[in-house]
């Protein structure tokens, strides 16, 4: 098979489409035939040598895909009730980048009614850290308030419109007003370019002076002192990534007075039992939200899969709204 090989730690010109075997389904895996694959910032990592592979994980870049079915255990795909030439999408801990792909068959997910494989691809690694961050480790529940840092990414898209459609109200920030226009589209309450503005005194604006329930953070750093000013009363501070840096500073006795919950969490070395759990939760509540067109997949561009370090650079531009996605 076709496959993006990291040929060298370094820039995105280091990928290279190169030839590998085709990997072969184990007990509980699926074999799909990739249609599209999604690309995702710790995709940008790992080809920089900052985001090691998780043991007995493919070397081979890509955490989401989606495609056709073509092979796998039999009873566990009937179990789950997949069958051959099902078009599915999936979360995989690696090997992505590739004409095919294997994946636990509780990480697989149908692709929704009405959707692209394009669409589909760009579900998984977003719309699992989201759900898992969000909704399970910070509990945001109806009528509160979240305010995202990053409205115009990948997750960013994601989290606006799962939050709104749940029944949150939803603060973003963003780095342009383009960005924040795009983000009020999407169904975000309000929008504050952080370039323009000093997010703090909005946030403390736009509640009355009560500060946010939740903040989805992919930023760390400095931030973290300033998002514990954000937060409400019993707040919860959910970090994802550190694009600001791994050390922080903060009001300890804030976190004290308001019962501040601050959080974390990676997704891509947890186990399956724990993948397949949110994506059976998915399954449930989301995934009929995007068959009904409540919630719709935002693409901002597609690149062919030989292509892979043009899209890389334009990931790491942060020039781009929604998902980066590369076709085979």
């Amino acid at each position: 098979m076709k496959a993006i090989e990291i040929s060298a730690f370094g820039a995105p010109d280091v990928l290279r489409l190169g030839s590998r075997p085709a990997p072969v389904p184990g007990k509980g895996e699926l074999l799909i035939r990739v249609a599209a694959s999604g690309i995702n910032r710790p995709d940008v990592l790992q080809r920089t040598g900052n985001y090691p592979v998780p043991a007995g994980a493919s070397d081979i870049p890509g955490l989401e895909v989606a495609g056709v079915v073509v092979d796998g255990d039999a009873q566990a795909m009937l179990a789950a009730g997949f069958k051959l030439g099902d078009r599915v999408c999936a979360l995989v801990a690696g090997g992505g980048y590739a004409e095919l792909c294997v994946a636990p068959v509780g990480q697989c997910l149908p692709v929704p009614e009405g959707l692209t494989d394009i669409e589909a691809a760009s579900l998984p690694e977003t719309f699992f850290t989201v759900w898992s961050n969000v909704f399970e480790r910070a509990g945001l529940q109806r009528g509160e308030t979240l305010l995202i840092q990053g409205g115009s990414s990948g997750i960013g898209v994601t989290a606006i419109q799962i939050a709104k459609a749940l029944g949150a109200v939803v603060l973003v920030t963003a780095g342009s007003d383009d960005k924040c226009a795009a983000c009020l589209a999407l169904g975000a309450d309000h929008a504050i370019n952080y370039k323009s503005a000093d997010f703090v005194e909005e946030v403390k604006k736009l509640t009355d002076g009560q500060g946010v329930n939740v903040i989805l953070d992919m930023v760390a750093g400095s931030y973290v002192a300033r998002e514990v000013e954000c937060l409400a009363e019993d707040g919860r501070l959910v970090i994802i990534a550190v694009q600001g840096g791994v050390k922080a500073e903060f009001n300890a006795g804030l976190v004290l007075r308001k019962r501040l919950t601050i959080t974390g969490s990676t997704l891509r070395p947890r186990s399956l039992d724990f993948k397949s759990a949110i994506a059976a939760a998915l399954r449930d509540k989301v995934w009929p939200l995007l068959a009904s067109g409540a919630i719709k997949p935002v693409i901002h561009s597609t690149f062919a899969a030989a292509d892979a370090a043009k899209a890389h650079t334009l990931m790491e531009s942060n020039a781009h709204v929604g998902k980066i996605v590369l076709t085979w």
